[in-house]
Parts: structure tokens; C-alpha cells; sequence
């Protein structure tokens, strides 16, 4: 492997890694807003015990993804120097406003949350915790600005051997970017909603705080299933968004090398890239792939054969990856429905197959999540920044082959030991349940 190669590698691992953080920090912090607004509404303990018991999990969670996503910010000036001084300006700018906005505001009030039971009252509190899912959420969105612009770069120009940027509103408004981001903090809900029922599926089979993990269930169920639809629909959006920005992609995603009308949608299918032939169906819809690309059933696709080979993605990784994204959220969403019809029913903590099933399914959504950013990632290749700047030349040009190797070792060591470190925590907490009503919040040095 040369040092581009490790270096898409070592910058793969950091953000699939730092990933596994991100969308549960995004749905939980919502869920544990929720149940601390319920507690300030009702006066009900049973409300303010979820709110300590999940905000719990929320914090080990938050600590480890703050941790995992600085280390990935260096990296743009260690293995990707050239993308740096070529797109600095403008990719550089939707970040600094991340670190120093929506960043220092949920850092700041996640603080008083935690302090401030008992000091602050109940509604100010309350409001803290709001905030800090307000920033968490917010920074999702500049991050997902600067992403955008690498999928569809808009307002800059080409100047002096760089872009320079000359409309942030156009940036900021990018529609490619907005889709993106209601898709992937959408996503975050259902994974926050899954992890929420996969612990409370656990103690309901085990009989514990059966009141209490049920109004849990139940909480989540309904969450999960809202997102789910939400992340369906967004999806929709994104496709044509994909179809008309990136058609070598959306070729990639479907397996489609001849440029074709009324183009079906393949259920299920095998790709034939070794001979370059559209892929060959087992089950499809009419016109499906058209209408999923521009709402008109006559609409045409253009073939992969139609780009030039050097520009082409890897088209099986993408092909595979989008369908496993597909069909894990057909199956989530499927699971959540019945998530919130099962507990109506009387004896529902008794329903031991479905409740096993639901412990099973907590990590169904993290994969969906990661299979998402494979498409998104390696559909964009060659390009870091689609159309622009090639990924080859965005490397850094002064760096050793054994500095990245080392770098990428060293990451995936410090990365493996932070991973166990979290799932050590969360199953303890997890495991252990609530604490009882008399119990303070978790003191702030096991958090670090």
C-alpha cells in the first residue's frame, strides 16, 4: 500500500470510529431533554430517575465521542496538506464555526446540567439539558455543511491555484448539505430510540423496573418509528439530490452501466462489474430507479460506461453497501412499528420472544448508519471534493510512508482501547439499572 492508500485507511477507521458515537449522542440527548420536560410537567420521580439513568449513558457516550473527534481535525493538516491549502477557506469555515458555536455551547450547559441538579430549578435545569441537545444537533449541521460542500461544491471560485470562497450563503443553504443533514441526524434519532429499547428490552426480561423501563420502551418505541419514517423520506430527497449531482454514484449505488429510460428499480439482484453489464435481477419494479431518481418513471440513467473509467467509484462496495443500508432500515422500521404496538397489549412483559428480538436489534441501526457512509464516501471517489479535487492529489506530499503507517497503527490501538473502555461502561451502567430515587447524579470523575 502506498501513503494515499494508508491514508484513506487511517482517516476511514478514525471516522467510522468517532461515528459509532455521533449518532447515539445525537438521539439521546433529544430523549433525555424529553424525559427531564415530562419530570418538570408531571413532578412525576419516575421521569426524573430515566432522565439520570439515560443521561448517564448520554454522558460516557458524549466524553468518548469528544474525544474521538478531535484527533480526526489534525489529520487534515498531517495526511491531507494539499486539501487543506487547496479548500481550506472555504471547507475550514463551517468547522471553526462548529468548534467555537454549537461545540462550546452544548459543552458549556452539558457542565451545568450535571452540576446543577438541585442547584438550579426545575425548569432551568430542564432548559440545560435542552441546550446541550440543541448544540449537539447544531453541530451536526456545520459538520455536515463542510461535508456537503465536498458532495456539491458551490459558491467559490478558482483563484491562485485554490478555492476561494464567494457566497457563504450559498454554502450554508447548499440543499445537498440540508438533505443530508435531516438524513443523518434522523438516522441518529433511531439509533438513540434502538439503544434505548435494547436496554430496556433487557431488564423487562429480567423483570426489573418494569414501570420504568416499559414508559422507556414505550418512549423510544415512538421515536424510533417517527425518525424511521423520517429517514425514509429524507432518503427519497437524497436520492435525487444524488441522481442529479452525482450520477456516478447513483450508477454505482444501483449497478447500472448503460445509459437507459424507464430504468427499473432491482430488488433483489447480483452486479456484474466484472464484465461491466448492468445488474442482473432476480425481482424488479417497472420504471422504479427513474422515478427513485427524478419522479418520472420515464426518466433516463446514466451508465457508468458513459464516465470515463478513472472516474468511476468502486462500484461493489457501493452497490453492496447501499442495499445492506436499504434493507436495515426497512427491517428497523418494520421493528419499531411493532415496538410500538406490542406494549399496548396487557401482558407484553411476557412477550419473551419479542423483547429477545429487540435486545438482538440494538445494533441493527449503528450498522445502517455505517453501511450509509460507505455510499456516501466511496460513491464520491475519485473525488474528495466531487468534480474539484481528486483524492490523489489531496495528500500530503511530506509525509513518509512509515509516519502514516505508524499514525495508522497508533490510532487503531489508542481507538480499540477507547472502544473497550466505552462498551465497559455502558454495559456496566446498563447492566446495573437506575439508581435509587435518593441517588444523586453520576459523579463527574467516573464520567472522565
Amino acid at each position: 500500500m502506498d501513503i494515499l492508500d494508508l491514508s484513506r485507511l487511517q482517516f476511514a477507521v478514525t471516522t467510522m470510529f468517532h461515528f459509532i458515537f455521533v449518532p447515539l449522542t445525537l438521539g439521546l440527548s433529544v430523549l433525555t431533554a424529553w424525559f427531564e420536560t415530562r419530570y418538570v410537567q408531571t413532578g412525576d420521580e419516575t421521569y426524573k430517575r430515566m432522565t439520570k439513568f439515560w443521561g448517564k449513558l448520554f454522558l460516557i457516550n458524549f466524553a468518548l465521542g469528544v474525544v474521538t473527534g478531535i484527533t480526526q481535525e489534525f489529520q487534515f493538516g498531517m495526511n491531507w496538506a494539499e486539501y487543506s491549502r487547496y479548500v481550506g477557506d472555504i471547507f475550514g469555515a463551517p468547522l471553526a464555526i462548529e468548534a467555537t458555536a454549537a461545540f462550546f455551547l452544548e459543552s458549556v450547559f452539558i457542565g451545568v446540567w450535571i452540576f446543577g441538579w438541585d442547584k438550579l430549578s426545575k425548569k432551568a435545569h430542564c432548559v440545560s439539558i435542552w441546550l446541550v441537545a440543541f448544540g449537539t444537533n447544531l453541530s451536526a449541521l456545520w459538520i455536515l455543511i463542510a461535508n456537503g460542500w465536498m458532495q456539491k461544491p458551490v459558491g467559490f471560485v478558482l483563484r491562485n491555484g485554490r478555492a476561494e470562497m464567494t457566497d457563504f450563503l450559498a454554502i450554508v443553504t447548499n440543499p445537498y448539505a440540508l438533505i443530508k443533514f435531516l438524513h443523518t441526524v434522523t438516522s441518529g434519532y433511531v439509533v438513540a430510540g434502538f439503544f434505548v429499547m435494547g436496554i430496556a428490552a433487557w431488564h423487562l426480561l429480567k423483570k426489573n423496573e418494569i414501570d420504568f423501563f416499559t414508559r422507556s420502551f414505550k418512549t423510544a418505541a415512538v421515536f424510533s418509528f417517527v425518525a424511521s419514517l423520517l429517514v425514509a423520506l429524507s432518503g427519497d430527497f437524497h436520492a435525487v439530490e444524488i441522481a442529479k449531482t452525482q450520477p456516478t454514484k447513483f450508477a454505482a449505488m444501483e449497478s447500472v452501466w448503460e445509459t437507459q429510460k424507464n430504468v427499473p428499480m432491482h430488488l433483489l439482484l447480483v452486479p456484474d462489474t466484472a464484465h461491466e453489464r448492468n445488474a442482473v435481477a432476480t425481482a424488479s419494479i417497472p420504471g422504479g430507479l427513474s422515478f427513485l431518481a427524478f419522479h418520472d418513471t420515464n426518466a433516463e440513467i446514466k451508465g457508468l460506461k458513459d464516465f470515463p473509467v478513472e472516474e468511476r467509484p468502486p462500484v461493489l462496495p457501493v452497490f453492496l453497501s447501499f442495499r445492506l443500508m436499504a434493507g436495515l432500515g426497512a427491517l428497523i422500521t418494520g421493528l419499531a412499528l411493532l415496538a410500538m404496538i406490542l406494549p399496548r397489549w396487557k401482558h407484553f412483559v411476557d412477550f419473551k420472544i419479542f423483547l429477545g428480538l429487540m435486545v438482538l436489534a440494538l445494533p441493527l441501526p449503528y450498522l445502517a448508519a455505517q453501511f450509509g457512509w460507505l455510499v456516501a464516501e466511496l460513491g464520491r471517489q475519485p473525488w474528495s471534493v466531487y468534480g474539484v479535487l481528486k483524492t490523489a492529489d489531496s495528500v500530503s506530499q511530506s509525509v513518509s510512508l512509515m509516519q502514516v503507517a505508524g499514525s495508522l497503527i497508533g490510532f487503531t490501538v489508542l481507538y480499540g482501547l477507547l472502544g473497550a473502555i466505552d462498551i465497559y461502561l455502558l454495559a456496566k451502567y446498563a447492566r446495573k439499572g437506575p439508581e435509587p430515587e435518593t441517588s444523586g447524579m453520576i459523579p463527574a470523575k467516573e464520567v472522565a
